[in-house]
Protein backbone atom coordinates (compact mmCIF):
# COMPACT_ATOMS: atom_id res chain seq x y z
CA UNK A 1 0.00 0.00 0.00
CA UNK A 2 2.96 2.33 0.58
CA UNK A 3 3.48 2.76 -3.16
CA UNK A 4 -0.06 4.20 -3.34
CA UNK A 5 0.78 6.72 -0.62
CA UNK A 6 3.85 7.80 -2.58
CA UNK A 7 1.97 7.96 -5.89
CA UNK A 8 -0.92 10.01 -4.47
CA UNK A 9 1.51 12.39 -2.78
CA UNK A 10 3.52 12.70 -6.01
CA UNK A 11 0.41 13.45 -8.05
CA UNK A 12 -1.21 15.66 -5.44
CA UNK A 13 1.78 17.75 -4.41
CA UNK A 14 2.05 19.78 -7.66
CA UNK A 15 -1.72 20.29 -7.58
CA UNK A 16 -1.37 21.49 -3.96
CA UNK A 17 1.45 23.88 -4.87
CA UNK A 18 -0.61 25.29 -7.75
CA UNK A 19 -3.68 25.57 -5.53
CA UNK A 20 -1.55 27.11 -2.79
CA UNK A 21 -0.77 29.85 -5.27
CA UNK A 22 -4.51 30.30 -5.80
CA UNK A 23 -5.13 30.38 -2.05
CA UNK A 24 -2.27 32.81 -1.45
CA UNK A 25 -3.78 34.94 -4.19
CA UNK A 26 -7.16 34.74 -2.45
CA UNK A 27 -5.47 35.72 0.81
CA UNK A 28 -3.71 38.62 -0.94
CA UNK A 29 -6.95 39.77 -2.58
CA UNK A 30 -8.78 39.70 0.74
CA UNK A 31 -5.94 41.41 2.61
CA UNK A 32 -5.52 44.18 0.03
CA UNK A 33 -9.24 44.79 -0.35
CA UNK A 34 -9.88 44.50 3.40
CA UNK A 35 -7.20 47.02 4.21
CA UNK A 36 -8.53 49.35 1.52
CA UNK A 37 -11.97 49.52 3.20
CA UNK A 38 -14.42 47.35 5.13
CA UNK A 39 -17.14 48.20 2.57
CA UNK A 40 -14.91 46.84 -0.22
CA UNK A 41 -14.28 43.67 1.78
CA UNK A 42 -18.02 43.16 2.29
CA UNK A 43 -18.71 43.76 -1.43
CA UNK A 44 -15.95 41.34 -2.44
CA UNK A 45 -17.34 38.76 -0.01
CA UNK A 46 -20.78 38.90 -1.60
CA UNK A 47 -19.53 38.73 -5.22
CA UNK A 48 -16.88 36.07 -4.58
CA UNK A 49 -19.27 33.88 -2.64
CA UNK A 50 -21.88 34.24 -5.40
CA UNK A 51 -19.41 33.39 -8.16
CA UNK A 52 -17.88 30.57 -6.14
CA UNK A 53 -21.07 28.70 -7.02
CA UNK A 54 -20.38 29.13 -10.75
CA UNK A 55 -16.63 28.65 -10.35
CA UNK A 56 -17.01 25.29 -8.64
CA UNK A 57 -19.73 24.16 -11.03
CA UNK A 58 -17.25 24.79 -13.85
CA UNK A 59 -14.49 22.98 -11.94
CA UNK A 60 -16.84 20.05 -11.29
CA UNK A 61 -17.90 19.92 -14.92
CA UNK A 62 -14.27 19.68 -16.05
CA UNK A 63 -13.76 16.78 -13.59
CA UNK A 64 -15.79 14.55 -15.88
CA UNK A 65 -12.81 14.48 -18.26
CA UNK A 66 -10.22 13.20 -15.77
CA UNK A 67 -11.26 9.52 -15.38
CA UNK A 68 -11.85 9.23 -19.14
CA UNK A 69 -8.38 10.56 -19.98
CA UNK A 70 -6.70 8.61 -17.17
CA UNK A 71 -8.19 5.33 -18.44
CA UNK A 72 -7.11 6.07 -22.04
CA UNK A 73 -3.66 7.08 -20.83
CA UNK A 74 -3.34 3.85 -18.84
CA UNK A 75 -4.12 1.88 -22.02
CA UNK A 76 -1.71 3.94 -24.15
CA UNK A 77 -4.44 5.40 -26.40
CA UNK A 78 -2.86 8.86 -26.87
CA UNK A 79 -4.70 9.97 -30.02
CA UNK A 80 -8.07 9.00 -28.55
CA UNK A 81 -7.21 10.96 -25.40
CA UNK A 82 -6.50 14.01 -27.58
CA UNK A 83 -9.79 13.55 -29.43
CA UNK A 84 -11.61 13.32 -26.10
CA UNK A 85 -9.95 16.58 -25.00
CA UNK A 86 -11.24 18.35 -28.11
CA UNK A 87 -14.80 17.29 -27.34
CA UNK A 88 -14.39 18.27 -23.69
CA UNK A 89 -13.22 21.80 -24.64
CA UNK A 90 -16.33 22.31 -26.79
CA UNK A 91 -18.60 20.87 -24.10
CA UNK A 92 -17.06 22.90 -21.26
CA UNK A 93 -17.16 26.21 -23.15
CA UNK A 94 -20.82 25.73 -24.05
CA UNK A 95 -21.59 24.96 -20.42
CA UNK A 96 -19.65 28.05 -19.31
CA UNK A 97 -21.55 30.30 -21.72
CA UNK A 98 -24.87 29.01 -20.38
CA UNK A 99 -23.80 29.84 -16.81
CA UNK A 100 -22.48 33.26 -17.89
CA UNK A 101 -25.88 34.03 -19.44
CA UNK A 102 -27.58 33.00 -16.18
CA UNK A 103 -25.31 35.18 -14.04
CA UNK A 104 -25.61 38.03 -16.53
CA UNK A 105 -29.36 38.00 -15.96
CA UNK A 106 -28.83 37.92 -12.18
CA UNK A 107 -26.79 41.15 -12.44
CA UNK A 108 -30.00 43.13 -13.01
CA UNK A 109 -31.48 41.82 -9.76
CA UNK A 110 -28.57 42.56 -7.40
CA UNK A 111 -30.66 44.88 -5.18
CA UNK A 112 -33.03 41.97 -4.53
CA UNK A 113 -30.39 39.93 -2.64
CA UNK A 114 -30.90 41.91 0.58
CA UNK A 115 -27.31 43.07 0.92
CA UNK A 116 -26.30 46.35 2.65
CA UNK A 117 -27.25 49.16 0.27
CA UNK A 118 -23.98 51.03 0.74
CA UNK A 119 -21.94 48.25 -0.91
CA UNK A 120 -23.96 47.96 -4.15
CA UNK A 121 -21.97 50.64 -6.09
CA UNK A 122 -18.82 48.62 -5.30
CA UNK A 123 -20.46 45.29 -6.14
CA UNK A 124 -21.55 46.14 -9.71
CA UNK A 125 -18.22 46.74 -11.57
CA UNK A 126 -16.47 43.96 -9.65
CA UNK A 127 -19.32 41.57 -10.54
CA UNK A 128 -18.94 42.32 -14.26
CA UNK A 129 -15.17 41.69 -14.21
CA UNK A 130 -15.61 38.30 -12.55
CA UNK A 131 -18.46 37.45 -14.94
CA UNK A 132 -16.26 38.15 -17.99
CA UNK A 133 -13.53 35.85 -16.64
CA UNK A 134 -15.69 32.71 -16.44
CA UNK A 135 -15.15 31.35 -20.02
CA UNK A 136 -11.39 31.56 -19.46
CA UNK A 137 -11.79 29.72 -16.15
CA UNK A 138 -13.63 26.95 -18.02
CA UNK A 139 -10.93 26.69 -20.71
CA UNK A 140 -8.15 26.48 -18.14
CA UNK A 141 -10.06 23.91 -16.07
CA UNK A 142 -10.57 21.45 -18.92
CA UNK A 143 -6.96 21.77 -20.12
CA UNK A 144 -5.77 21.26 -16.57
CA UNK A 145 -7.86 18.13 -16.07
CA UNK A 146 -6.33 16.75 -19.26
CA UNK A 147 -2.75 17.29 -18.08
CA UNK A 148 -3.65 15.95 -14.63
CA UNK A 149 -5.29 12.90 -16.22
CA UNK A 150 -2.07 12.01 -18.07
CA UNK A 151 -0.29 12.37 -14.69
CA UNK A 152 1.53 15.61 -15.62
CA UNK A 153 0.24 17.56 -12.64
CA UNK A 154 3.27 19.89 -12.58
CA UNK A 155 2.29 21.58 -15.85
CA UNK A 156 -0.76 23.39 -14.46
CA UNK A 157 1.16 24.14 -11.27
CA UNK A 158 3.72 26.31 -13.08
CA UNK A 159 1.06 28.04 -15.16
CA UNK A 160 -0.99 28.84 -12.05
CA UNK A 161 2.02 30.22 -10.20
CA UNK A 162 2.84 32.53 -13.12
CA UNK A 163 -0.77 33.70 -13.31
CA UNK A 164 -0.92 34.34 -9.58
CA UNK A 165 2.23 36.47 -9.68
CA UNK A 166 0.64 38.48 -12.50
CA UNK A 167 -2.56 38.89 -10.47
CA UNK A 168 -0.70 39.97 -7.35
CA UNK A 169 1.16 42.67 -9.26
CA UNK A 170 -2.05 43.85 -10.92
CA UNK A 171 -3.82 44.08 -7.56
CA UNK A 172 -1.07 46.17 -6.04
CA UNK A 173 -1.00 48.56 -8.98
CA UNK A 174 -4.75 48.94 -9.53
CA UNK A 175 -6.25 48.77 -6.04
CA UNK A 176 -4.01 51.45 -4.57
CA UNK A 177 -3.08 53.38 -7.72
CA UNK A 178 0.69 52.92 -7.62
CA UNK A 179 2.69 55.31 -9.86
CA UNK A 180 0.84 56.15 -13.09
CA UNK A 181 -1.86 53.53 -12.51
CA UNK A 182 -5.37 54.63 -11.40
CA UNK A 183 -6.64 53.95 -7.89
CA UNK A 184 -9.62 51.74 -8.69
CA UNK A 185 -10.02 49.97 -5.35
CA UNK A 186 -12.18 46.86 -5.60
CA UNK A 187 -12.73 47.41 -9.34
CA UNK A 188 -8.94 47.26 -9.79
CA UNK A 189 -8.91 43.87 -8.08
CA UNK A 190 -11.59 42.71 -10.52
CA UNK A 191 -9.69 43.90 -13.59
CA UNK A 192 -6.53 42.20 -12.34
CA UNK A 193 -8.40 38.91 -11.74
CA UNK A 194 -9.90 39.00 -15.23
CA UNK A 195 -6.52 39.65 -16.86
CA UNK A 196 -4.78 36.88 -14.90
CA UNK A 197 -7.46 34.31 -15.83
CA UNK A 198 -7.04 35.16 -19.51
CA UNK A 199 -3.27 34.76 -19.16
CA UNK A 200 -3.32 31.33 -17.46
CA UNK A 201 -5.81 29.89 -19.98
CA UNK A 202 -3.74 31.07 -22.96
CA UNK A 203 -0.47 29.92 -21.40
CA UNK A 204 -1.70 26.36 -20.88
CA UNK A 205 -3.33 26.27 -24.32
CA UNK A 206 -0.04 27.37 -25.93
CA UNK A 207 1.89 24.75 -23.97
CA UNK A 208 -0.33 21.93 -25.23
CA UNK A 209 -0.45 23.32 -28.78
CA UNK A 210 3.27 23.65 -29.48
CA UNK A 211 5.28 21.26 -27.29
CA UNK A 212 6.52 18.14 -29.13
CA UNK A 213 5.70 15.84 -26.23
CA UNK A 214 1.97 16.32 -26.93
CA UNK A 215 2.19 15.55 -30.66
CA UNK A 216 0.61 12.10 -30.19
CA UNK A 217 -2.36 13.69 -28.43
CA UNK A 218 -2.72 16.42 -31.07
CA UNK A 219 -2.96 13.69 -33.71
CA UNK A 220 -6.46 12.99 -32.44
CA UNK A 221 -7.44 16.60 -33.21
CA UNK A 222 -6.12 16.92 -36.78
CA UNK A 223 -9.44 16.04 -38.39
CA UNK A 224 -11.66 17.01 -35.49
CA UNK A 225 -15.37 16.45 -36.03
CA UNK A 226 -17.72 16.60 -33.05
CA UNK A 227 -19.17 13.22 -32.14
CA UNK A 228 -22.55 13.31 -30.43
CA UNK A 229 -22.03 9.99 -28.56
CA UNK A 230 -18.71 11.21 -27.13
CA UNK A 231 -20.16 14.62 -26.24
CA UNK A 232 -23.04 12.86 -24.48
CA UNK A 233 -20.59 10.60 -22.63
CA UNK A 234 -18.53 13.57 -21.41
CA UNK A 235 -21.69 15.49 -20.53
CA UNK A 236 -23.09 12.50 -18.66
CA UNK A 237 -19.87 12.20 -16.64
CA UNK A 238 -19.62 15.93 -16.00
CA UNK A 239 -23.10 17.08 -15.03
CA UNK A 240 -23.47 15.02 -11.81
CA UNK A 241 -20.10 16.24 -10.52
CA UNK A 242 -20.86 19.82 -11.50
CA UNK A 243 -24.22 19.77 -9.75
CA UNK A 244 -22.69 18.10 -6.70
CA UNK A 245 -20.03 20.80 -6.38
CA UNK A 246 -22.58 23.47 -7.26
CA UNK A 247 -24.93 22.42 -4.46
CA UNK A 248 -22.04 22.19 -2.00
CA UNK A 249 -20.82 25.65 -2.96
CA UNK A 250 -24.41 26.90 -3.05
CA UNK A 251 -24.73 26.08 0.64
CA UNK A 252 -21.71 28.29 1.32
CA UNK A 253 -22.97 31.00 -1.04
CA UNK A 254 -26.45 31.17 0.49
CA UNK A 255 -24.90 31.13 3.96
CA UNK A 256 -22.89 34.17 2.87
CA UNK A 257 -26.13 35.86 1.76
CA UNK A 258 -27.58 35.08 5.22
CA UNK A 259 -24.50 36.65 6.81
CA UNK A 260 -25.26 39.79 4.80
CA UNK A 261 -28.76 39.86 6.31
CA UNK A 262 -27.14 40.15 9.74
CA UNK A 263 -24.89 43.10 8.74
CA UNK A 264 -21.77 44.28 6.91
CA UNK A 265 -19.41 43.38 9.79
CA UNK A 266 -20.80 39.82 9.92
CA UNK A 267 -20.45 39.56 6.13
CA UNK A 268 -16.82 40.75 6.27
CA UNK A 269 -15.97 38.33 9.11
CA UNK A 270 -17.69 35.50 7.25
CA UNK A 271 -15.50 36.18 4.19
CA UNK A 272 -12.34 36.25 6.31
CA UNK A 273 -13.10 32.86 7.87
CA UNK A 274 -14.11 31.27 4.57
CA UNK A 275 -10.76 32.39 3.17
CA UNK A 276 -8.95 30.87 6.17
CA UNK A 277 -10.97 27.68 5.67
CA UNK A 278 -9.60 27.31 2.17
CA UNK A 279 -6.26 26.41 3.75
CA UNK A 280 -7.65 22.99 4.54
CA UNK A 281 -9.66 22.58 1.36
CA UNK A 282 -6.49 23.27 -0.66
CA UNK A 283 -4.89 20.06 0.56
CA UNK A 284 -8.07 17.99 0.55
CA UNK A 285 -8.83 18.96 -3.04
CA UNK A 286 -5.27 18.42 -4.25
CA UNK A 287 -4.64 14.98 -2.78
CA UNK A 288 -8.24 13.99 -3.46
CA UNK A 289 -7.53 14.68 -7.14
CA UNK A 290 -4.44 12.48 -6.92
CA UNK A 291 -6.59 9.75 -5.38
CA UNK A 292 -9.14 10.05 -8.20
CA UNK A 293 -6.41 9.65 -10.84
CA UNK A 294 -5.04 6.52 -9.12
CA UNK A 295 -8.50 5.00 -8.75
CA UNK A 296 -9.31 5.68 -12.43
CA UNK A 297 -6.02 4.11 -13.60
CA UNK A 298 -6.64 0.81 -11.80
CA UNK A 299 -10.41 0.86 -12.29
CA UNK A 300 -9.84 0.97 -16.06
CA UNK A 301 -7.64 -2.13 -15.70
CA UNK A 302 -10.28 -3.84 -13.49
CA UNK A 303 -7.73 -4.29 -10.73
CA UNK A 304 -10.17 -4.02 -7.84
CA UNK A 305 -7.60 -4.82 -5.13
CA UNK A 306 -5.39 -1.91 -6.17
CA UNK A 307 -8.41 0.40 -6.39
CA UNK A 308 -9.26 -0.38 -2.76
CA UNK A 309 -5.65 0.02 -1.66
CA UNK A 310 -5.41 3.39 -3.41
CA UNK A 311 -8.60 4.53 -1.66
CA UNK A 312 -7.28 3.43 1.72
CA UNK A 313 -4.02 5.28 1.12
CA UNK A 314 -5.94 8.42 0.10
CA UNK A 315 -8.04 8.20 3.27
CA UNK A 316 -4.90 8.07 5.44
CA UNK A 317 -3.40 11.09 3.66
CA UNK A 318 -6.55 13.22 3.88
CA UNK A 319 -7.08 12.41 7.56
CA UNK A 320 -3.54 13.62 8.18
CA UNK A 321 -4.23 16.79 6.19
CA UNK A 322 -7.35 17.48 8.28
CA UNK A 323 -5.36 17.17 11.49
CA UNK A 324 -2.63 19.51 10.24
CA UNK A 325 -5.12 22.11 8.98
CA UNK A 326 -7.10 22.08 12.23
CA UNK A 327 -3.93 22.53 14.28
CA UNK A 328 -2.79 25.48 12.17
CA UNK A 329 -6.16 27.21 12.38
CA UNK A 330 -6.38 26.73 16.13
CA UNK A 331 -2.79 27.68 16.90
CA UNK A 332 -2.44 30.71 14.63
CA UNK A 333 -5.98 32.08 14.86
CA UNK A 334 -5.23 35.70 15.85
CA UNK A 335 -2.33 35.99 13.41
CA UNK A 336 -4.38 34.58 10.52
CA UNK A 337 -7.39 36.81 11.16
CA UNK A 338 -5.18 39.88 11.61
CA UNK A 339 -3.85 39.41 8.09
CA UNK A 340 -7.22 40.25 6.57
CA UNK A 341 -8.66 43.12 8.57
CA UNK A 342 -7.61 45.73 11.08
CA UNK A 343 -11.23 46.54 11.98
CA UNK A 344 -11.58 45.50 15.68
CA UNK A 345 -15.22 44.47 15.24
CA UNK A 346 -14.42 42.22 12.26
CA UNK A 347 -11.38 40.69 14.02
CA UNK A 348 -13.31 39.94 17.23
CA UNK A 349 -16.20 38.33 15.38
CA UNK A 350 -13.90 36.30 13.12
CA UNK A 351 -11.97 34.92 16.10
CA UNK A 352 -15.22 33.66 17.62
CA UNK A 353 -15.76 31.53 14.50
CA UNK A 354 -12.55 29.48 14.86
CA UNK A 355 -14.15 26.55 16.85
CA UNK A 356 -16.87 25.71 14.26
CA UNK A 357 -14.36 26.27 11.45
CA UNK A 358 -12.01 23.69 13.00
CA UNK A 359 -14.92 21.30 13.63
CA UNK A 360 -15.88 20.94 9.99
CA UNK A 361 -12.35 20.18 8.72
CA UNK A 362 -12.68 16.42 9.28
CA UNK A 363 -16.05 16.28 7.51
CA UNK A 364 -14.69 18.34 4.62
CA UNK A 365 -11.62 16.10 4.22
CA UNK A 366 -13.65 12.89 4.24
CA UNK A 367 -16.33 14.08 1.84
CA UNK A 368 -13.59 15.17 -0.60
CA UNK A 369 -11.86 11.80 -0.17
CA UNK A 370 -14.85 9.57 -0.88
CA UNK A 371 -16.31 11.87 -3.55
CA UNK A 372 -13.03 11.60 -5.48
CA UNK A 373 -12.82 7.84 -4.99
CA UNK A 374 -16.35 7.59 -6.39
CA UNK A 375 -15.43 9.93 -9.26
CA UNK A 376 -12.51 7.66 -10.16
CA UNK A 377 -14.95 4.79 -10.72
CA UNK A 378 -16.92 6.91 -13.26
CA UNK A 379 -20.15 5.92 -11.44
CA UNK A 380 -21.04 9.48 -10.57
CA UNK A 381 -24.84 9.76 -10.86
CA UNK A 382 -25.30 9.26 -7.11
CA UNK A 383 -23.29 12.41 -6.44
CA UNK A 384 -26.26 14.63 -7.36
CA UNK A 385 -28.72 13.25 -4.84
CA UNK A 386 -26.04 13.01 -2.15
CA UNK A 387 -25.31 16.72 -2.58
CA UNK A 388 -29.03 17.53 -2.62
CA UNK A 389 -29.63 15.73 0.67
CA UNK A 390 -26.45 16.91 2.41
CA UNK A 391 -26.33 20.55 1.43
CA UNK A 392 -29.87 21.59 0.49
CA UNK A 393 -31.87 19.38 2.87
CA UNK A 394 -29.46 19.35 5.86
CA UNK A 395 -26.97 22.22 5.70
CA UNK A 396 -29.11 25.18 4.61
CA UNK A 397 -32.15 24.55 6.87
CA UNK A 398 -29.76 23.99 9.79
CA UNK A 399 -27.95 27.24 8.93
CA UNK A 400 -31.16 29.29 9.04
CA UNK A 401 -32.39 27.55 12.19
CA UNK A 402 -29.13 27.95 14.10
CA UNK A 403 -28.39 31.50 12.91
CA UNK A 404 -31.82 33.11 13.22
CA UNK A 405 -34.16 30.89 15.24
CA UNK A 406 -31.52 29.96 17.84
CA UNK A 407 -29.88 33.40 17.62
CA UNK A 408 -26.34 32.06 17.02
CA UNK A 409 -25.92 34.34 13.98
CA UNK A 410 -22.66 33.75 12.03
CA UNK A 411 -21.50 31.10 14.54
CA UNK A 412 -24.61 29.09 13.66
CA UNK A 413 -23.92 29.42 9.93
CA UNK A 414 -20.49 27.85 10.39
CA UNK A 415 -21.80 25.17 12.75
CA UNK A 416 -24.29 24.05 10.08
CA UNK A 417 -21.45 23.38 7.63
CA UNK A 418 -20.33 20.45 9.78
CA UNK A 419 -23.78 18.85 9.63
CA UNK A 420 -23.83 19.00 5.83
CA UNK A 421 -20.23 17.87 5.30
CA UNK A 422 -20.37 14.87 7.66
CA UNK A 423 -23.64 13.78 6.04
CA UNK A 424 -22.01 14.00 2.60
CA UNK A 425 -18.93 12.05 3.75
CA UNK A 426 -21.07 9.16 5.02
CA UNK A 427 -23.21 9.00 1.87
CA UNK A 428 -20.23 9.22 -0.52
CA UNK A 429 -18.52 6.35 1.35
CA UNK A 430 -21.67 4.23 1.10
CA UNK A 431 -22.02 4.95 -2.64
CA UNK A 432 -18.35 4.18 -3.28
CA UNK A 433 -18.71 0.79 -1.60
CA UNK A 434 -21.81 0.00 -3.62
CA UNK A 435 -20.07 1.06 -6.85
CA UNK A 436 -17.13 -1.25 -6.12
CA UNK A 437 -19.42 -4.17 -5.25
CA UNK A 438 -21.32 -3.67 -8.53
CA UNK A 439 -18.09 -3.41 -10.55
CA UNK A 440 -16.78 -6.67 -9.08
CA UNK A 441 -20.04 -8.47 -9.86
CA UNK A 442 -19.99 -7.20 -13.46
CA UNK A 443 -16.33 -8.19 -13.84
Amino acid sequence: MHHHHRAILRLGLPIAVGQLGVIVMGFADTMMVGRYSTASLAAASFVNSTFNLIFFMLVGYSYGLTPLVASLFGRGERAEAGRTLGHAVVDNLLYALALVALMGGAYFFLPCFGQPEEILPLVRPYYLCILASMPFVALFNVLRQFTDGITETRTAMWVLLAGNAFNLLGNWLLIYGVGPFPEWGLTGAGVSTLASRVVVALLLLSHLSFRKRYAAYRAGLRHFLPSRPLLRQIHGQSVPISLQMGMETGAFTLSCVMAGWIGAVHLAAFQVMLTVGTLGYLFYYSFGSGLSIRVALFYGQKDWTEVRRATAAGTHILLGMALISSSLMWGADRWLVGLFSSDPAVVALALSLIPPLVLYQLGDAMQVCFANALRGTSRVKAMMWIAFVSYLCVNLPAAYFLAFVCGLETFGLFLAFSLGLFTAAFLFLRSYRRAMARAEREG
